[in-house]
């Protein structure tokens, strides 16, 4: 039987409140805005009377549904308003305590067949049902932050909860024009309990001083198609309400990864807590503003390095055959550098050049290129049967097979030939660079530029100094990448640099969820694109990238770090015993049409 939810109230009138009830009045829904305090009432009002005139400016709606909208918003900061309502939905602060004084005054105000939501991402429902007087009307309505904007609503239910209350509300998403996804009553729920465990990784990653909140924002951001940096999201999500999310997520499943870093305590307790206070792990002009502005920590160079001290790179070397040695070559010569490619055979060599043929004929095609500027980038790469040809190179940069002992070989012909002074590089996304290094005579020259593929549309690279490369060689490659129209981030030389370090312990973590039988695939692909803003879900990125090469990555994490939390998720192992290797097989996670 159909559950109507025409009246819903709305309790607590800050951001996500706000956007809810924006939600609901767009969707014709009469809105009950409750807030004790007034302030927040006002605000509320406000912040739909400015939503819905940018609204009006931008065509989305007219001034009449405008007006409709605005008239179905009434405010109170008083429970009693909700005794109408057929729907209330909480979102007051992350406190047990508080959350259960306003269930415990709803069961005395509202009917016993009104539907009582909780907002919580943190908090279980199962214990706030069971606090109630009407346990099976009790579940989790999980918004996403800007609720206007994002698709998904998380339908939390417990195992006390009536499945009509769920239908009802699952429903209700469907028409507000969401996506609803039905999860357990578990900490983090989906979405959250993949998100906040990168969030966490990501701030001890900044805490150990390894790299610069910048750079670990920019590098998620340009190497994996990320909308907002972790930290940049945390000063959004607010420092205090991670910590809180993450001690919840810790309590359930004591995995060290969900265990809060030191900094989220240190900067909630000295009250730096993001935009809204105008200061977290950024700066911000004023609190509740989104504008960072420069603080002591803020870089003060452009990105090039200084300069390096060194005579400037003219010509440049590229070892391997593959896509990625392709790729980089045709970014080398596109920025108008002399570029050596080599192979094992003039033959790999030259159908390595004729790839990038191809591709540069593609850019000209879509109108990215001109034919002239085709010719002149082909008219710059040689291709080379011998790492002979390196000879005369400012900087060398290796693409083979990502296996030590492969790379230490090539290094090792690599100080041989290569003149002295020349910058050489490896492209390694998880091999130790140092080993490299001491393949050589001059280690002090050896460093990692890891670029991600495809090298010519991606933006990000990785600038990987060991113990022993010396500050010219790190300023030659920071200038280089500046030359090459790429943004370089800097960071030490251990498992996974930045990117990998926090990107596959959250796939491995994806797994674990349909490993246990929590949410299927595409619930889990569904939350993290809609939910979190992700380009792509965490199954359709593992089926790309290749089982194989992640539980390779995953194993290098799990023995550099010796957390028991990143060991290989044992599914993805099964797969990958089996050969289901993702898209280049035809079945990973998912099936595939066969390749023709």
């Amino acid at each position: 039987m159909d559950i109507p939810l025409s009246t819903i109230a709305v309790v607590g009138l800050g951001t996500m409140g706000t956007g809810i009830s924006e939600v609901l009045a767009r969707a014709g829904r009469e809105v009950i805005g409750i807030d004790i305090d007034e302030i927040a009432t006002a605000h509320a009002v406000a912040a739909l009377e400015a939503s819905t005139a940018r609204a009006v400016e931008r065509g989305r709606v007219t001034e009449e549904e405008r007006r409709g909208m605005l008239a179905r918003f009434r405010t109170f900061t008083d429970l009693q308003a909700a005794a109408d309502a057929d729907l209330v939905i909480e979102v007051v602060p992350e406190s047990y305590e508080i959350k259960q004084q306003v269930f415990r005054a709803l069961d005395g105000i509202v009917s016993p067949g009104t539907i009582l939501a909780t907002g919580t991402n943190a908090l279980s429902v199962t214990r706030l049902a069971a606090d109630s007087a009407h346990p099976e009307r009790v579940l989790g309505m999980h918004f996403f932050n800007p609720a206007p904007a994002m698709k998904l609503v998380e339908v939390v239910s417990s195992v006390l909860t009536a499945p009509t209350a769920v239908t009802a509300v699952t429903a209700l998403a469907r028409e507000l024009g969401k996506e609803p996804v039905a999860v357990g009553d578990r900490p983090g729920f989906v979405a959250d309990g993949l998100l906040f465990g990168y969030l966490n990784q990501a701030a001890a990653m900044y805490e150990a001083k390894y790299a610069s909140r910048e750079d670990i924002d920019a590098a998620m951001r340009l190497g994996c198609g990320l909308p907002m940096g972790p930290l940049a999201l945390l000063d959004l999500i607010g420092v205090d309400t991670a910590r809180t999310v993450l001690e919840a997520m810790y309590a359930a499943s004591r995995d060290r990864l969900h265990a809060p870093a030191p900094i989220l305590r240190q900067l909630s307790e000295a009250g730096l807590t993001g935009r809204k206070s105008g200061r977290g792990f950024y700066t911000y002009e004023e609190p509740g503003s989104g504008t960072v502005v420069r603080d002591a920590l803020t870089p003060l160079d452009d990105g090039r390095g200084g300069g390096s001290g060194r005579p400037a790179v003219r010509s440049v070397g590229v070892a391997g055959s593959g896509t990625m040695a392709s790729g980089i070559a045709e970014v080398f010569a596109k920025a108008g550098y002399v570029v050596v490619l080599a192979a094992r055979s003039q033959e790999k060599a030259d159908a390595a050049k004729a790839r990038i043929a191809k591709s540069l004929g593609r850019s000209v095609d879509k109108g990215r290129l001109t034919g002239e500027a085709r010719d002149d980038a082909l008219a710059l790469i040689t291709p080379a049967g011998s790492l002979d040809a390196f000879d005369d190179v400012d900087l060398a940069v290796e693409a083979v097979a990502e296996d030590l002992e492969v790379k230490r070989q090539l290094f090792a012909a690599l100080d041989k030939v290569c003149k002295p002074g020349a910058v050489l590089a490896t492209t390694t996304s998880s091999l130790p660079v140092v080993a490299c290094a001491r393949a050589t005579t001059r280690p002090r020259d050896v460093i990692g530029m890891h670029f991600f593929n495809p090298a010519p549309a991606m933006k990000l690279v990785e600038v990987v100094r060991t113990v022993l490369t010396s500050d010219e060689a790190h300023a030659t490659v920071r200038e280089v990448c500046a030359t090459i129209r790429k943004h370089p981030v800097d960071c030490g030389d251990r498992a996974g640099f930045i990117v990998n370090a926090l990107l596959f312990p959250y796939l491995n973590n994806a797994v674990k969820m349909v490993q246990e039988h929590y949410a299927t695939l595409d619930d889990i692909d569904a939350a993290m694109k809609l939910g979190g803003g992700y380009p792509m879900g965490p199954f359709e990125l593992l089926d790309v990238v290749g089982l194989d090469v992640s539980l390779a990555i995953e194993k290098v994490l799990h023995r550099e770090f010796r957390d028991p939390g990143l060991a290989p998720a044992p599914l993805l192992e099964h797969l990958v015993a089996a050969g289901c290797l993702g898209r280049k097989t035809g079945r990973g996670f998912r099936e595939y049409a066969a390749r023709r």
